[in-house]
Parts: structure tokens; C-alpha cells; sequence
């Protein structure tokens, strides 16, 4: 039982945001080489979902200040 509970904790603080940034960073990638995609919006959408199912606000970026 314990492990199940470390397991499932591993997959949301540390798989869940790892996905999300590599999705985001595709996502990035394709909107670079072929402009805005169906599939780029896509892959952004669903790290943004990610980001706030694991409790995170994917909008936020280091140096913003939030009032």
C-alpha cells in the first residue's frame, strides 16, 4: 500500500510535469518551423492541462510579478 502511494505521487510531482514541458517544447518547435498548427495548439492545450492537474500555473513565467 505504501508503495502504491509513493508510486502514484513519483507519477504526478515528477512524470506529469516532465511530459507537459517535453509537449510544450514540441509544440514550440513545430509552431517555429511551420507557423500555428492544429497539432501545436493541441500539444499546448495539453500541457496546459498538465500543468494545472498536477497544481501548476502554466501562464506563469520567472520575473512576472502577479497583482
Amino acid at each position: 500500500m505504501f508503495w502504491k502511494m509513493v508510486g502514484r505521487w513519483a507519477l504526478l510531482a515528477i512524470a506529469v510535469p516532465v511530459a507537459a514541458a517535453v509537449m510544450r517544447k514540441w509544440g514550440q518547435s513545430i509552431e517555429r518551423r511551420r507557423g500555428q498548427t492544429r497539432m501545436s495548439a493541441l500539444l499546448r492545450r495539453a500541457a496546459s492541462s498538465a500543468d494545472t492537474l498536477t497544481g501548476r500555473d502554466g501562464r506563469r513565467r520567472l520575473g512576472s510579478s502577479r497583482t
